[in-house]
């Protein structure tokens, strides 16, 4: 599958047909995902698989609060991305610049995270509402660092792909 077969055919995927991702694709993963650009190649990120019965139905439980991502029922391996420090050049760029870096380094290590899940034939979504306290206490994150996304990975009900609904080149892109 070349590059732009891949970005076709991720999608947040919100119907799994149960099975857990194994292990060994999930690291394949997170190599991916560590080799992707950060400022001052900080790396301000850890990954948190959770593939046990216990660790599975907790990350189930901090992302389900308030009636969201009833799809994670069908989830059976999860990803916890942590934000962790970076290095000093980095902090120092931020002081600087007013720009803090962190988020824009997860941002590109997930989204080579999930482009190697689809290249590998699973499936993810990207979940951003979760219950930040629960799932520091179960995974013992430290009080400093902060849980920001959780992968729900695994393989899709089907192999359909939805029509991507995106803006138009035009719409996103000045040439001067």
């Amino acid at each position: 599958m070349d590059y732009k077969d891949i970005i076709l055919k991720r999608e947040s995927c919100r119907s799994f047909d149960g099975r857990p991702a194994e292990k060994e694709k999930i690291l394949r993963c997170v190599d991916a995902a560590r080799l992707a650009p950060s400022a001052c190649n900080g790396q301000p990120w850890h990954f948190v698989i959770a593939l046990s019965e216990e660790a599975v139905k907790t990350v189930r439980e901090a992302v389900q609060g308030q009636g969201m991502n009833r799809f994670c029922d069908k989830c059976n391996s999860f990803v916890v991305v942590v934000e962790e420090s970076t290095v000093l050049t980095s902090r120092i760029g931020t002081m600087i610049t007013r720009t803090d870096f962190k988020p824009i380094d997860i941002g590109l290590a997930v989204s080579q995270f999930v482009c190697a899940a689809t290249e590998q034939g699973l499936s993810t979504c990207i979940l951003g509402w979760l219950n930040e306290k629960k799932i520091k206490e179960a995974f013992a994150v430290k009080k400093s660092h902060r849980v920001r996304l959780v992968i729900a990975v695994g393989y899709a009900a089907t192999d359909a792909v939805r029509t991507k609904r995106r803006k138009t080149i035009e719409e996103i892109c000045t040439i001067r």
